[in-house]
């Protein structure tokens, strides 16, 4: 499996995995990213630090260090 960050811009992946724990991963569930949920890659920031999601009809940006605890198809 790949992980969100592996994914390029304008692509589409979904959802298989949260590694993620504690407050991080509720953070997570809250903002759509449940197993099955279609992801697309929007943009990427400056750095490519920060990349922009949308998810469920919404865009959200993510660190590198949270897209990385995605674990997409």
């Amino acid at each position: 499996m790949k992980r969100l960050t592996d994914i390029n811009i304008k692509n589409t992946a979904q959802v298989e995995e949260l590694l993620s724990e504690g407050n991080l991963r509720e953070r997570m569930l809250a903002l759509g990213f449940t197993k099955g949920a279609s992801i697309d890659v929007l943009r990427r920031g400056p750095k490519n630090n920060l990349t922009v999601y949308k998810v469920r009809g919404c865009k959200i940006a993510l660190r590198e260090e949270e897209s990385n605890l995605i674990l997409v198809k």
